[in-house]
């Protein structure tokens, strides 16, 4: 394939996939006729339930990075160190949120954790939030590990943790104080990836009935005209983010390595 070929398949895909994007960002700035203005912006953000439902989210998605990074990183350094034949099994395991669509799981969830089951957690606000906890963590599941254990097969994990036992460190401290300063840019792409997530899931807050971003974007969808596309070009605007600081983080910790 020539360099002119390369380049026209490149902006050919790059106008398929800008060009949608402009004519929102375009209808969302014409809500005033004849002219362009920021008042679905104005009137979304000032928006109470807008505040409420993103705020939620927001805190949502900082409680599965911390709960997902507390299962995955002890989990996948245990497999590197010590269970490698296992990693083809817990690879196939963390996938499987990929292939089981997300209203299968949390219709399980509703009917193993009702108010007349064993464990009542649907019954409270408190677990119906952790089972959305936990839903978002199995969505976000796929690339915590794989960026984890990414991170970790860069590392010489044995001769690390060897050299730790032998001035007297614990396991705690070996994963706190040696494995996770080495990993802590996949980590943190992983966390961006989940914070994305998070931030767009309808089903599962929708369906369990939790004040989520998701399930607000969608009700203003079917209500309004002009404010779902500020909300839209506000989600895109997140993830776009999210994608950027990942960037940055992992181009700084190139930089930051010794050579």
């Amino acid at each position: 394939m020539t360099r002119a070929a390369a380049w026209a398949i490149l902006i050919l895909g790059a106008i398929y996939f800008i060009l949608p994007l402009m004519g929102m960002i375009e209808f969302s700035l014409s809500m005033r006729r004849g002219e362009y203005s920021l008042d679905a912006y104005r009137i979304v953000l000032a928006d109470p339930q807008f505040r409420r439902t993103f705020g939620y989210s927001v805190m949502m998605a900082i409680a599965t990075i911390v709960v997902g990074m507390l299962l995955v990183v002890p989990t996948a350094y245990w497999v590197q160190l010590k269970l490698p034949r296992l990693r083809p099994l817990i690879e196939f395991m963390t996938l499987l949120p990929l292939v089981i669509p997300a209203i299968v799981v949390v219709f399980g969830y509703i009917r193993l954790y009702n108010t007349s089951s064993w464990l009542p957690l649907t019954g409270s606000l408190t677990g119906t939030n952790i089972l959305l906890m936990c839903g978002y963590i199995m969505l976000g599941l796929p690339y915590m590990y794989r960026a984890v254990d990414t991170g970790l097969r860069a590392v010489d994990v044995a001769t690390l943790t060897e050299a730790a036992q032998s001035l007297g460190a614990g396991w705690g401290t070996i994963l706190w104080r040696l494995i996770l300063p080495n990993v802590l840019v996949a980590v943190l792409s992983g966390a961006f990836v989940t914070f994305a997530i998070v931030m767009g899931e309808f089903t599962m807050a929708a369906l369990l009935n939790r004040p989520a971003f998701g399930p607000y974007l969608q009700l203003m969808g079917a209500n309004r005209a002009y404010e779902p596309f500020a909300l839209a070009t506000i989600a895109f605007a997140i993830t776009w983010a999210c994608i950027g600081a990942m960037q940055l983080f992992t181009r700084f910790s190139r930089q930051g390595r010794p050579t």
